[in-house]
């Protein structure tokens, strides 16, 4: 451990943190127990049981447009396999990214990010996932600009460091979390807690969004240093209960309704 790393450690696990109310409930890709995800339907769905916010997934067209899909191909949601970075919007727009859930949904088309935002009411917000790399940030902040939002309904998330970076050089005043998945290797959690609190200062982020699983003592020296804690993806209620008692900011569910209801009881 360096220097700078281990002062930046120890000054995070004594460090207070302001003590976080009820939990954010943010509706994963909307409401996706009940409707395709990704789609308007699953955002809308999502806005009617109740959530505080909505989250999709995002990547840059070969006519860098933004659209709305987790995977970089077509092939788990529609019968033809584009793959999204070669493909123009307009071909995009005529697959079926509906049936595969339901029937009823047959014919849903792929939506742009811009449609996804004329969704969000006032007072909720959208968490951006960017599933590509910073090429995507000068279209993204375009989009940001030009839509009716305002600065505190939006925040980005992505695993990319890099993308958080150059997305917080441009929009300093908008909030971004750095996503990361934690796996135990030979008794020990990757990455590290070092690791986790270096990157978070490094890249600039406001926070760290991680599987709901990880130890108490991490998510307590992220809160302490600082920084908000937010966790995907939670759909029973027991366990959001005892992470709100983590003082955590925001539980990413595919059940919005269940979560939401289970926290206020």
């Amino acid at each position: 451990m360096d220097l700078g790393r281990g002062i930046f450690l120890i000054l995070s696990l004594f460090a207070g943190h302001m003590v976080v109310g009820k939990p954010l409930i943010v509706a994963h890709r909307g409401a996706s127990f009940d409707a395709p995800e990704n789609t308007l339907p699953a955002f809308e769905l999502a806005w009617e049981k109740g959530a505080d916010a909505i989250e999709g997934d995002f990547l840059l067209t070969k006519d860098h447009q933004i659209v709305c899909i987790h995977d970089k191909t077509t092939q788990r949601l529609s019968e033809q396999n584009l793959v999204v970075a070669e493909s123009t919007l307009e071909q995009l727009k005529t697959l079926d990214v509906g049936s595969w859930k339901n029937e009823k949904y047959a014919g849903t088309p792929m939506p742009t990010l811009s449609e996804v935002f004329a969704t969000v009411p006032d007072g909720k917000n959208i968490f951006i996932e960017i599933k590509c790399g910073p090429e995507i940030i000068p279209y993204l902040v375009k989009e940001i600009q030009e839509s009716d939002l305002k600065t505190d309904q939006v925040r980005m998330i992505c695993f990319n460091e890099e993308v958080i970076k150059a997305f917080k050089e441009t929009m300093p005043d908008y909030k971004a979390y750095w996503l990361s998945a934690f796996k135990k290797k030979n008794g020990s959690w990757k990455p590290s807690l070092e690791e986790v609190l270096f990157t978070l200062q490094d890249c600039k982020a406001d926070g760290l969004d991680s599987q709901h699983t990880i130890p108490p003592e991490f998510s307590k020296a992220v809160l302490s240093a600082g920084f908000e804690w937010h966790a995907w993806t939670v759909n029973d209620v027991e366990t959001v209960k005892r992470l709100a008692n983590r003082d955590i900011y925001s539980v990413t569910t595919d059940r919005p309704k269940l979560i939401g209801s289970g926290l206020s009881k």
